[in-house]
């Protein structure tokens, strides 16, 4: 079953970890998990260079060794960038010294301040020392793109419906989202525009 908003027992298991921005604004926070790959990034931003919106975007540190050249336009185009280890692994799954080092590899690339675990998972153990060294940026919206049971209409709604002051939007820049994201998030973007919030980087 897919959430969209994430549940309580998350929220509460990783407590170190962002979810949800202020509610004290109506600014809200568009990311992309997994690139940079030239599938879909390019196109994601030309969008988002179109909108006149800036995006946070999580990459994946051998995508970053495979297409330098679409994250040195991420950077250049005034976009944030994030660590999202450097071969997508699951900290589930990952013994810590691994993992730490996959992430510091990602960070050699990356050099910022801000981590999403993939799949949104990681031993308590790994959130306790990743929290002295980064902002962990999970999720209030996961659009659920990459999901090929969900519909381009359902990822739209999903897009639109759950979002609220200081939500942190999920889509993805891999190629199992490329159907959802391209069908969604246009139409996304000039939803949430009319509903008058603003985007902002993390």
């Amino acid at each position: 079953m897919h959430f969209v908003r994430p549940i309580f027992f998350l929220k509460y298991l990783y407590s170190k970890a962002i979810w949800r921005k202020s509610k004290q604004e109506n600014n809200i926070y568009l990311t992309f998990d997994d690139g940079p790959i030239p599938e879909v990034t390019p196109w994601i931003l030309d969008l988002l260079l179109k909108k006149n919106i800036k995006a946070t975007f999580f990459c994946v540190g051998d995508n970053i060794r495979k297409h330098p050249d679409i994250f040195a336009r991420i950077k250049a185009e005034g976009h944030a960038i994030g660590n999202h280890t450097y071969n997508h692994l699951k900290g589930w799954d990952t013994m810590d010294d691994v993992y730490y080092e996959n992430i510091a590899k990602c960070q050699e690339l990356t050099q910022t301040r801000l981590f999403r675990p993939p799949y949104g998972r990681m031993k308590l153990s790994q959130q306790h020392e990743l929290a002295k060294h980064y902002d962990i940026i999970m999720w209030d919206v996961l659009t659920g793109d990459y999901d090929a049971r969900i519909s381009p209409e359902q990822c739209l709604k999903n897009a639109t419906e759950y979002v609220r002051n200081g939500s942190i939007l999920v889509f993805h820049d891999n190629v199992k989202a490329i159907p959802n994201l391209k069908y969604a998030l246009e139409k996304t973007i000039d939803s949430l525009m009319h509903r008058g919030f603003n985007f902002v980087l993390i």
